[in-house]
């Protein structure tokens, strides 16, 4: 075994001075984190939090000093580099350090450049799973991302990248039988047109949420060739995008539109 590879698996399996736990905070609303989520916290003397982590979590941990490191869409941000350099000076304080991200924090949170940085400086690090949007999306309908015999794949993307030279460059090709775009916000019209282009049928089945988890969380149901209509209903909020066989309607019932949040039962307080 490796030195990196053991210091790693050692120290993320008991406590120790200088530990960063890369806790998944869970999509939306504070309950959605998972017990060991809620258990690092606790013992957390600092905390790195992003912007869509609920600010209620913050009663399971008020020893520790909170630091907004938070990354917004289309507006002014932490720099990534200051973030590994906050993850590097706090941890070498002591610890333990808590970098609490939104949804599951392997999936587009930029872990990786987080953890090389702590790898570069020789310290230990564990990372806690969580709920990502993608799942919470589906949720928020009732509907499986996966179908027996017919729903055997998903893929899970971001609606926009970038080329060569830093341009947005929207992906054109079909990869799984469901395909979950995040952060779609701003592109839905030309996500439509890319994905009809790259040969999904107009009257494929769209899921659209946006704020997923959240008690004001909205969700509305489309065909592909009507996506753009979804742009104003959900403007200005963190978007998920399901297109495919995990999109679908599972059979006859209430129409899917508006705010799912007065049907649901109330989330459960969380009370340290």
């Amino acid at each position: 075994m490796s030195e990196r590879t053991s210091r790693h698996i050692d120290t993320a399996c008991g406590t120790a001075r200088g530990l960063v736990s890369f806790v998944s905070a869970g999509p939306g609303a504070a309950d959605l984190i998972t017990v060991r989520g809620l258990q690092r916290l606790q013992q957390a003397q600092v905390v790195l939090f992003d912007a869509l982590t609920d600010p209620a979590l913050r009663a399971w941990a008020p020893q520790a000093h909170w630091i907004d490191v938070g990354k917004r869409g289309f507006c002014d941000s932490t720099r990534q580099t200051q973030i590994n350099a906050l993850l590097v000076h706090w941890a070498t304080q002591g610890g333990p350090v808590v970098r609490l991200k939104g949804g599951d924090a392997g999936i587009f949170g930029r872990l990786e450049e987080e953890i090389e940085a702590l790898q570069a400086a020789g310290l230990a690090y564990e990372v806690v799973p969580g709920v990502t949007a993608a799942l919470a999306a589906a949720a928020a309908a009732g509907r499986p991302l996966t179908r027996r015999g017919r729903g055997r794949s998903v893929s899970l993307t971001t609606a926009v990248a970038t080329d060569a030279h830093g341009q947005p460059q929207l992906r054109d090709s079909r990869s799984a039988d469901t395909e979950v775009f995040y952060m779609a916000g701003r592109q839905l019209a030309a996500l439509g047109r890319r994905l009809l282009q790259a040969g999904w049928a107009r009257d494929t089945a769209v899921l659209v949420v946006s704020r997923a988890g959240c008690a004001d969380q909205l969700v509305s149901e489309h065909q592909l060739a009507g996506l753009a209509q979804a742009a104003l209903l959900h403007s200005g909020r963190p978007t998920v995008v399901t297109v495919g066989v995990g999109a679908q309607a599972l059979g006859p019932g209430c129409p899917v539109s508006g705010p799912m949040a007065a049907a649901q039962p109330a989330p459960l307080e969380l009370t340290p």
